[in-house]
């Protein structure tokens, strides 16, 4: 699901050059009822004017995808800052899971994220404490490292394929090849010195992804 993009500074690039950015999130088609991983950008003017947001609101990028608001019966945000759960007020009502140090963090660390965002009326938090398969064959798996509390979503099809929706655990698919890379590597007994790669790597790894999607970028992994 598309919900727009914005413009990363150069500040925060690492290059000299500002980026542009794209905001996606994934609608998961489950038996027991639509599951949408990341909601959008939230509103806020001084964000408005350091990101320079061009936002699809929640409503129309779910149109895009053939639903709806109300057809969404569970949420899952891969953190929360602003530009990934800007539309979790609108759906309240809905079990939103979450790990706890991430909500913990979200609700208690200054300038996190946008505060009317985490604790809107109605917005109802699962929380989770680690692995944890929330649905049949839908593992939320905790990849930490663009913030303590960051998790992907493992979602096992029908047919057995496994792909994962990683959010933001890497910026890009890229960066995500570079890490596998360093990872196999590793497991290979290649000699040091090497990359230092996340240590859940070698978790999301025993799933066999056969495809790793982002939440900034277009690109898709495949082994």
């Amino acid at each position: 699901m598309h919900f727009g993009y914005f413009v990363r500074p150069a500040e925060e690039t690492g290059t000299g050059s500002p980026r542009v950015e794209s905001c996606l999130g994934y609608l998961v088609d489950h038996p027991d009822g639509l599951l949408l991983f990341d909601t959008g950008m939230g509103n806020d003017p001084e964000v408005d004017l350091h990101y320079r947001p061009r936002r699809q609101p929640l409503g129309a990028a779910l149109a895009a995808s053939g639903a709806a608001v109300e057809h969404v019966r569970m949420v899952a945000n891969c953190h929360l800052h602003f530009d990934h759960c800007g539309g979790n007020p609108q759906l309240s009502g809905r079990p939103v899971f979450t790990q706890a140090i991430e909500l913990d963090a979200a609700r208690h660390t200054p300038d996190y994220t946008l505060p009317d965002l985490i604790d809107a009326p109605g917005v109802l938090y699962e929380e989770l404490s680690g692995e944890s398969e929330v649905l049949p064959g839908v593992l939320l798996l905790p990849t930490p490292g663009h913030t303590g509390g960051h998790q992907s979503m493992v979602v096992r099809g029908g047919d057995g394929t496994v792909v994962v929706l990683a959010g933001q655990s890497h910026d890009t698919a890229t960066a995500f090849s570079a890490d596998v890379l360093a990872w196999r590597a590793r497991r290979d007994g290649h000699g040091e010195p090497l990359p230092v790669t996340p240590a859940w790597m070698e978790r999301l790894h025993q799933m066999d992804p056969a495809r790793v999607v982002f939440a900034h970028d277009n690109a898709v992994w495949e082994p």
